[in-house]
C-alpha cells in the first residue's frame, strides 16, 4: 500500500463490462515524505468517494483488481482508502537498520585447528 494523491479524473466513452460505474482518478504516486515520486497513473477508485486533491492509499498489481466489486477485471491500480489525517512525530524515522545481516561470509569463517 502506497500513498498518493488524486490529481485528476479520467473520462472514458467506453470501458470493460465490469468496470461501468466505476470512477478512473489520475493519482501522482507519493514518497515516504509525501513528495511526488515517478510519473501520474490512473486508478480505479474502489471507494467510490474519492476526488481531485485529496491524500489517498494505492495498491498495485492482482491487489487492485481485488478491491473492486468484480475481481477479475483488467486494473493494475486501485484507490482502496481516503486518507484523513497523519500523525507522524517528529524524528521517527529510522537512520540506521534495525537488524544485522549475516550473510555467506559467516560461514566460511577460517577453522580454528580443532
Amino acid at each position: 500500500m502506497k500513498y498518493a494523491r488524486v490529481i485528476g479524473s479520467v473520462v472514458a466513452t467506453q470501458k470493460y463490462q465490469d468496470l461501468e460505474g466505476i470512477k478512473l482518478l489520475v493519482v501522482q504516486p507519493l514518497d515516504e515524505d509525501r513528495e511526488p515520486r515517478g510519473v501520474a497513473q490512473v486508478a480505479a477508485d474502489a471507494t467510490a468517494q474519492a476526488a481531485p486533491g485529496e491524500l489517498v492509499f494505492v495498491v498495485a498489481s492482482r491487489e487492485a483488481a481485488q478491491a473492486l466489486p468484480e475481481t477479475f477485471v483488467p486494473v493494475d491500480l486501485a484507490i482502496t482508502g481516503i486518507v484523513d489525517a497523519i500523525h507522524a512525530p517528529e524524528g521517527g524515522r529510522r537512520t540506521q537498520a534495525t537488524a544485522i545481516w549475516h550473510g555467506p561470509a559467516d560461514l566460511t569463517a577460517p577453522e580454528t585447528g580443532q
